[in-house]
């Protein structure tokens, strides 16, 4: 790493910062960060349950789609120029087991998204989330036995759902459940099934945050979630914990690693791209998404803050973020 040079700064009047600040063009010029839409990931939410296909009451302006709904997503993405959607089901209530076994069924309704929106813009990159939570009873990313969220046992049921995405086609594999050695294990599948070529991008740093809630609304885990995450996400108060953990999963396989939430862990954001020099993404959750949407349709904000808020990402060190906010943006910078 490269030892940083003091800067020189001449004292008034020869130094006036103000030169550089004086038009749109110097302004520009002078950006030391820049938003685009290829730094986007787009995550939506799909379903096949009938009438679930609304918008989410805790999200407004974001929607549940069916398959043929995300497949129009995809080709929406394309056209902005975003290169990759993530895919978060809503699953059947009377589908969901204690052993979450529709998660790693060819037909369960990510698989079947991911091959729709494959076969009609296999440009548009599939990422998958890889967690038990929208197929279990408990809410839980694990398995549950007597209120322990099991891991090796876990981790094994981890491995064939990202055996059922890899060969529906996802071209990233999302671990985003905190169990020990998922990665590991899902590498050594993916490496001896043949699927060399999908990368895992993982969420090494996830935080026990409070800003997940209307996510767990729109998969609808909110109700089912029996106590909580913390004895497996990271504890919000931990930044050297989030460095270790960030390099297990790049010792395990993972090719890239996110950190979740996004804005409220910029630190975070900044000394993993500082210490290991990896591709670094961020989650902006939902949240933090429903508190700025709400500001700005309360007049509270400007729509501004947006951009704002994703440019902040790319000044902290993210190479890029997943947003609900992807396609406004995506097309507010074509426009």
């Amino acid at each position: 790493m490269s030892r940083s040079v003091p800067p020189i700064v001449p004292a008034y009047p020869a130094g006036r910062p103000r030169r550089m600040r004086r038009t749109a063009p110097l302004r520009a010029m002078m950006a030391e960060s820049v938003l685009t839409a290829a730094d986007l990931i787009w995550p939506i939410f799909v379903t096949d349950v009938a009438g679930a296909d609304v918008e989410i009451a805790s999200m407004p302006g974001v929607r549940r789609l069916t398959i043929e709904g995300a497949v129009r997503a995809a080709e929406e993405a394309a056209t902005l120029g975003i290169p990759a959607v993530c895919l978060f089901p809503f699953t059947d209530p009377a589908l969901r087991t204690e052993g979450g076994e529709v998660a790693w069924s060819p037909e369960n309704i990510t698989n079947r998204a991911i091959r729709a929106i494959k076969a009609a813009v296999p440009e548009v990159m599939v990422m998958t989330d890889i967690a038990l939570d929208p197929y279990n009873i408990n809410g839980h990313d694990g398995l549950v036995r007597d209120g322990i969220i099991l891991n090796d046992e876990t981790v094994e049921a981890l491995v064939r759902m990202a055996m059922a995405q890899a060969e529906a086609g996802a071209d990233i594999l999302g671990p985003s459940d905190m169990m020990d050695g998922r990665v590991g294990a899902i590498r050594a599948a993916t490496e001896a099934g043949g699927f060399r070529d999908v990368t895992i991008l993982s969420y090494a740093a996830k935080f026990a945050s409070g800003f997940y809630g209307p996510f767990r609304d729109a998969v609808g885990a909110s109700g089912r979630l029996v106590g909580d995450k913390k004895t497996y996400q990271i504890d919000p108060a931990n930044t050297d914990e989030a460095l270790r953990a960030v390099a297990r999963d790049l010792a395990e396989g993972a090719d890239m690693v996110m950190v979740k939430p996004g804005m409220p862990y910029l630190d975070i954001c900044r000394q993993v791209k500082d210490g290991f020099r990896v591709p670094v993404f961020a989650y902006q959750v939902s949240g933090e998404y429903a508190m700025i949407e709400g500001a700005v349709r309360n007049g509270w904000l400007g729509e501004k803050v947006i951009a704002e808020s994703l440019l902040c990402f790319k000044r902290a060190g993210c190479d890029g973020v997943l947003t609900y906010y992807a396609p406004r943006i995506a097309a507010a910078l074509k426009g």
